[in-house]
This record gives C-alpha cells, structure tokens and sequence, in this order.
C-alpha cells in the first residue's frame, strides 16, 4: 500500500518491529519512555473524554494509554501485524476496566471515504515517515470535526536532532533500529505550521520534548529543537 499518507516500505520497517512493540526495552523504548509525557500533553487539550483518532498508531501505546483515561479511542495504521499487535495487547485491558477502545488495519484516506468525524486526533512520530506529509495533513483536516483539535509529534531539522535523533540513538546508544529515522524527511515547526494553516487549520499549542539523560524520563518544555508537539484546532 502505497500513497500520500501510506509508504509501502515504512509499513514493511514497521510491521517488521511488531513482535517487540511493547517490550520497554525494546527497539519501541524512547516511544515507551516518551509516552507519559505525551500522553499527559494531550490530555490537557481535552475537554474531558472525547473520541480520539490515532492515525499510525503502531501497536497501540498511545490509543491503550488514552482509552485508560476514559476516551473513546479508534487506532488505524497501515502496518496490519502492528494492528494484530495492538489488539493482543489491548485483550489484557480487562471487560472492567471501561476503557472504548477499537482498531483497524487501514489508511486516513478509508476513513475519509467512509465520512468519518472525529473531535480530536493524534498521529504521533507518524508525519516524518510519509511520502506527501503536507497531503497526510490535509487529510487529517478532513477528518476533523469544527472545533476539533489535531496533536502532531515530530522530530525538528536540525543539527541537534541529527545528533541526538539520528546519529545518537540509531548509531551511538542503539536506541532505535538503523534505519528507523530519514533526518532529510525531519520536518521544522515552522513548515509543519504552514501544513496546517494550509490545510484550514489554526495553529495552536506547541511544545517541545525533552528527555533527561540522567534518568531516561521524557518531559515537555520550550526547547523545540529536537523532539516537538503541534496542533491544529478547527
């Protein structure tokens, strides 16, 4: 599967990494580590559960943290062994614990076809591994009710973010599988600013990312130059 929001080799990379998914101290372990920071982020722009889209959600770190607090959550990613991933895992949430929480192996554009709304969505480390990330914007937009909020995550272009993003955690501490990260496709608050005004979005809250190398914890703060968050609000 192939596209705008979809590369065929992305998903094979990603599909390849399913089995280890949620093993924290496997090749997923920043996403792991960053997680909570992220996730507490995001909940501060809610207004109180929701439905939430998670467009490439992988094996589901971020839709089974969200259903826990209370939101109703729909995970699509092209990546199907991903998906069957994140269904085995989300079996351990429990018939009691009144998380909403659903998955599907398919593409934003599905949804789009499908006439599909949504009040908040997220697509976390999603938008630096798409061919066209200003159409993936436009078609998050689409799938944005009016007053919605998108939350997007990223990695900067920067010389810091070669360093620490690329060379550092692919390279030097073995953080993440080579070849995981293309620095060249790293986009800058400043263009993913302009996606979203372009695709009829005003550009709301920022944050950047921040892991402490002492400890491994992620936290948000200002310094934007390596990890960030943006949104976009209808």
């Amino acid at each position: 599967m192939s596209g705008g929001t979809v590369s065929a080799a992305e998903v094979r990379k990603f599909d390849r990494l399913a089995s280890r998914w949620w093993d924290p101290d496997g090749p997923m372990r920043p996403l792991h580590r960053m997680n909570p920071a992220r996730i507490g982020w995001i909940e501060g722009l809610l207004p109180g559960p929701v439905r939430v889209l998670d467009v490439g959600c992988g094996a589901g770190l971020a839709a089974e943290a969200l259903a826990r607090r209370g939101h109703d959550v729909l995970g699509i990613d092209a990546a199907g062994a991903a998906i069957d991933a994140a269904r085995v895992h989300a079996e351990g949430l429990g018939q009691g614990s009144g998380a909403r929480l659903a998955y599907r192996a398919c593409s934003a554009e599905a949804l789009v076809a499908e006439n599909l709304r949504f009040p908040a969505i997220i697509a976390l480390e999603v938008i630096e591994h798409v061919p066209d990330p200003a159409g993936f914007v436009r078609i998050l937009s689409e799938l944005l009710e009016p007053g919605g909020v998108l939350v997007l995550s990223t990695l900067n272009r920067t010389r810091r973010s070669w360093i620490v993003g690329k060379l550092g955690a692919e390279y030097v501490l073995r953080m993440l599988p080579v070849g995981t990260h293309d620095w060249k496709a790293f986009i800058t608050p400043s263009e993913l600013a302009a996606m979203l005004r372009a695709a009829g979005l005003r550009v709301g809250a920022t944050c950047g990312l921040l892991a402490d190398p002492l400890t491994g914890r992620w936290r948000t703060g200002r310094d934007m130059a390596v990890n960030y968050m943006m949104t976009g609000v209808r």
